[in-house]
């Protein structure tokens, strides 16, 4: 007989007071259980110029290990919850493998934005675009697929970084609005409301280009229906954004 979804949960919490507390054998567990979240985030933010040389594991595997380092300084005032504080060291270990191979150059404001970011590298035009125009197999296709790619990221550069980072957390990410919130330090309705925001300009920005826009719904309601726990928006509600927000 499976556990139910009460033990399930009573099971993670003991989990996170043992990491909480010290226990570096539950921060390994839970890492286990974040990894895959971890990686989206890595995938999104790693800078394409490096991607050939350098392997997301072994970035999670680094960061593993400064939060092993750094566990017994979180556990004296654990002000974020704990997939916060791991999202964001793993965060600051891409930041610095990007200043290894990359060099002083990238630690530029689009590197290292504001501290609440926890001087993360932000998710990339190319990275995004890619992600929501999906695959293609056949020839044809896949010069079609390189033909809106470039336009969706001539979209996705004109938006404001914020709004990307938004769209990123809450549909790649896939981050909880209550996460969005203490990543951006506001309230859950002023996160909300950002996302909606972000939304709006991107549908705004897509209408000339509707063929991008069905790619960008249908991409994201797969994305939407892996198997982790998300509150992301279903981009089937796109349409009703203007009346909610305006």
């Amino acid at each position: 007989m499976g556990m139910s979804s009460h033990g399930k949960t009573s099971g993670y919490d003991a989990l996170v007071q043992k990491a909480i507390a010290g226990d570096k054998a539950a921060l390994a567990q839970l890492f286990q259980r974040y990894r895959k979240r971890l990686r989206k985030m890595i995938d999104l933010r790693m800078d394409r110029r490096i991607q050939g040389r350098v392997n997301p594991s072994d970035v999670l595997q680094e960061a593993y290990v400064d939060l092993a380092d750094q566990l017994a300084n979180y556990a004296k005032d654990p002000k974020l919850p704990l997939f916060i504080w791991v999202r964001r060291i793993t965060g600051q270990r891409l930041a610095k493998t990007h200043r290894h191979h990359l060099g002083a150059a990238k630690r530029d404001a689009a590197l290292e934005v504001s501290l609440y970011r926890g001087h993360m590298p932000q998710a990339t035009s190319i990275a995004l675009a890619s992600k929501l125009i999906g695959n293609a197999t056949s020839a044809e296709g896949k010069m079609l697929r390189a033909e809106r790619q470039i336009k969706l990221q001539e979209v996705l550069n004109a938006m404001d970084p914020d709004d990307r980072e938004v769209l990123a957390m809450r549909h790649f990410e896939q981050l909880t609005n209550a996460e969005v919130a203490m990543i951006f330090e506001v309230s859950e309705s002023a996160a909300g409301m950002r996302h909606l925001r972000a939304l709006r300009r991107l549908k705004q920005e897509l209408k000339q280009l509707p063929e991008l826009f069905d790619d960008f719904a249908m991409q994201s309601e797969a994305l939407q229906s892996e198997d982790m726990a998300s509150e992301a928006m279903p981009f089937e509600e796109m349409g009703q954004i203007e009346e909610e927000a305006g």
